[in-house]
């Protein structure tokens, strides 16, 4: 997976569910008791976290054997089985849970990023996550935009200079906080600047921002700030862009449009696991 970090939130998991163990499983079913399962979709949406999940299982017991039958990234139908498992009964009900909460979060951040971009490219724009993101899952989660089709923002902050509103208010003027950050940043560094008005939009221009970011604009604004930057740097959009309002937003001349609500707002998919039937002789 994209960070080692998962390890570790897979055991915070698991210890947090099943620290003391599963009184319920342990008691129903004796060790050497066998079921099979699978996953599959409530409803179409694109799968994100199986990987993660596979891990969950083995780590409760490696005895477990999984088989995943999609990939990350894919569109799942409602009714499609995504992954199958099968081993020892306990162990397989003891990692239900902590499985389905990586795969459904992720799965729907995923699935909310694919609507996104499936709007988004034919305009020649990019949509990008943002640092909105549960703590912790910033990389899991950043992952699951990907998969969508969606592009990351920088993932921390040492990654690029942002100079926020309240950067600016610190530094006393936009100009002095860009002439600060370009003294003392690394040469690699990217300079992006926040603008609320056209007159920071202009301020940030002369500055020479490489980026120039339209801090909760309206279209009509955003309009008459492309022209004021009339390509001197690369136009970010932020703030009040929702699904429905996308097109709307992506004006040409605006480069990126970043949207928190990928990560801090996308629902969880739908998706269960069933147990066979004990004499079943097949998988679903």
């Amino acid at each position: 997976m994209p960070d080692p970090r998962t390890d570790h939130l897979i055991d915070l998991a698991l210890e947090e569910d099943a620290g003391l163990g599963d009184v319920t499983s342990r008691a129903i079913f004796r060790a050497g008791h066998r079921s099979r399962a699978f996953i599959a979709a409530g409803h179409d949406l694109v799968v994100c976290g199986l990987d993660v999940a596979a891990q969950v299982f083995t780590r409760v017991d490696p005895a477990l054997k999984v088989q995943l039958v999609a990939r990350d990234g894919a569109r799942v139908k409602a009714g499609g089985v995504v992954l199958r498992v099968a081993g020892p009964t306990a162990s397989l009900l003891t990692a239900e849970r902590t499985a389905l909460n990586f795969i459904q979060r992720l799965s729907g951040i995923a699935t909310l990023a694919r609507k996104f971009a499936d709007v988004a490219g034919p305009l020649g724009v990019r949509i990008v996550d943002t640092r909105k993101t549960t703590p912790g899952f910033r990389a899991l989660e950043k992952y699951a935009v990907r998969c969508g089709g969606c592009h990351n923002h920088r993932s921390s902050l040492g990654e690029h200079v942002l100079i926020k509103d309240n950067h600016i208010a610190a530094a006393g003027s936009l100009a002095r906080a860009v002439q600060r950050a370009r003294a003392a940043a690394p040469h690699s560094a990217k300079i992006e600047v926040e603008a609320k008005t056209l007159a920071e939009v202009r301020e940030a221009v002369r500055a020479r921002a490489e980026v120039i970011l339209l801090d909760n604009m309206t279209p009509p604004k955003i309009r008459a700030a492309v022209a004021a930057i009339a390509g001197a740097a690369l136009v970010e959009v932020s703030g009040g862009v929702r699904f429905e309002t996308l097109r709307d937003f992506a004006l040409p001349g605006v480069d990126v449009i970043s949207i928190g609500a990928l990560t801090h707002s996308a629902p969880a998919a739908d998706l269960s696991l069933t147990v066979l039937p004990a004499k079943s002789s097949r998988m679903n």
